[in-house]
């Protein structure tokens, strides 16, 4: 979502501007974090033009599909963010407005695209938890380098490795 700073200026010259637009963040799957798969995300708002500074008030809603914590099936969970991101055009720009959060506008267009992805990333939950009965079918008993294995099935086989240190206990005791 990037918007000129010209038009921001025309737009909410005497009053605030709304907006509303889907976007596209499905980078964030990529990223390392528990994001398995994420819809395109409704975001609208408004803005206003306040000296040097552009506040934009907005709401982020979609839905992303998170890892269970038990059992590691898919788990939709539907999220809806309200975040104000206040910018600066000014040309003094400096430390106090680094630690008020105020963001430099770097040229002649805004972009809100990194500030959408930093607030999905802020709100994903530490964890979830499937509502469904039966999740232990849905499960995933292998993956890439590891695999489940049961108490009945850990008893009967060997592991590959031990496989030659089992023979040097039979010699021991023949020796006997």
């Amino acid at each position: 979502m990037k918007f000129a700073l010209a038009q921001i200026r025309k737009n909410a010259f005497n009053k605030p501007y709304s907006f509303s637009e889907k976007v596209d963040v499905s980078e964030l799957e990529t990223m390392n974090n528990d994001i398995r798969e994420i819809k395109p995300v409704q975001v609208h708002g408004k803005y206003f033009v306040q000296g040097e500074e552009i506040i934009f008030s907005i709401t982020i809603s979609g839905e992303m599909i998170l890892p269970c914590a038990r059992t590691l099936v898919d788990v939709p969970y539907l999220f809806e963010i309200n975040a104000d991101e206040v910018f600066s055009t000014s040309p003094y720009y400096g430390e106090a407005e680094e630690e008020n959060e105020i963001h430099p506008v770097i040229g002649e267009v805004l972009d809100l695209f990194p500030y959408i992805k930093e607030n999905i990333l802020l709100e994903i939950p530490f964890r979830v938890f499937s509502e469904e009965a039966k999740t232990s079918d849905q499960a995933p008993v292998k993956g890439q380098g590891w695999e489940f294995i049961s108490e009945e099935t850990n008893e009967k086989t060997i592991d590959p490795r031990l496989k030659k240190l089992e023979s040097f206990f039979k010699d021991n005791k023949k020796e006997k």
